[in-house]
């Protein structure tokens, strides 16, 4: 069961991905910016050409950059000023349906597995949930540690809920669930008393199903993800305002 529930080494290709998205991000590759060739790329990054052609398909895709033919590869313009509206690269790129699909079947498929949870886990389940609650507290600053944990947490209520289907549903939607928590976390914690209550929200959670009681954990994870789907509206309604 531990071993199922750990997330995967990420691929070759995206390593390039995250690296190039936290760039573009983090400003250090502006709109229009030229990108090295595949063959640079695959010299820095120490992995194949065909891995970068992939990482570069996968981009332009998701619409982040244009590849030219006879001239190269160029990061596409940013249709989006605010600096805060930049804290997903979903929504750059005008992916928030997704977002919000996902929150929905989150809300749905996530809090019948708490409820099932706190009725069925493990002791081996609970300390899976439990070490994914430390590893978010210990995070601190590391961002993607702190979104590894997150992940690995709901992760693991699905998977103490003993119930191999939504285990598979949740497991092949994994990179989608990944995207949205992501997004939300950037929206979410922004100080130090946001991170300190999203914590706990999580630790109430793991609570209720560690001492069976099955309505509350249904009534606390239904209120946790209603709240970011909550907070993401009031943001986008903000946003929607301002522009």
């Amino acid at each position: 069961m531990k071993k199922d529930m750990q997330l995967p080494r990420k691929k070759a290709y995206e390593v390039v991905i995250d690296q190039i998205k936290e760039s573009f991000l983090n400003g250090k590759l502006p709109p229009g910016d030229k990108l090295p060739t595949e063959r640079e790329l695959a010299s820095l990054f120490n992995i194949s050409r065909t891995s970068v052609r992939e990482a570069l398909r996968k981009l332009e895709i998701e619409g982040l950059i244009e590849i030219r033919q006879g001239s190269g590869t160029f990061l596409k313009a940013n249709p989006i000023q605010d600096t805060k509206s930049d804290f997903s690269f979903s929504i750059v790129n005008n992916k928030k349906k997704l977002i919000f699909e996902m929150l929905e079947l989150r809300r749905v498929l996530e809090v019948e597995c708490a409820f099932l949870a706190s009725q069925r886990a493990t002791t081996d389940d609970l300390e899976q949930i439990l070490d994914s609650l430390e590893l978010m507290r210990n995070s601190n600053d590391d961002v993607e540690l702190g979104l590894q944990a997150d992940v690995n947490f709901h992760k693991n209520i699905v998977c103490a809920s003993h119930n191999s289907i939504f285990l598979q549903l949740i497991q092949s939607l994994s990179e989608r669930m990944e995207d949205t928590i992501r997004a939300t976390r950037k929206l979410r914690l922004t100080d130090s008393e946001s991170v300190e209550d999203t914590f706990d929200e999580h630790k109430q959670i793991y609570l209720a199903i560690a001492t069976g009681d099955s309505l509350l954990a249904k009534q606390l994870m239904e209120k946790h993800i209603s709240q970011i789907r909550k907070e993401m509206t009031e943001f986008f309604l903000e946003q929607n305002r301002n522009s």
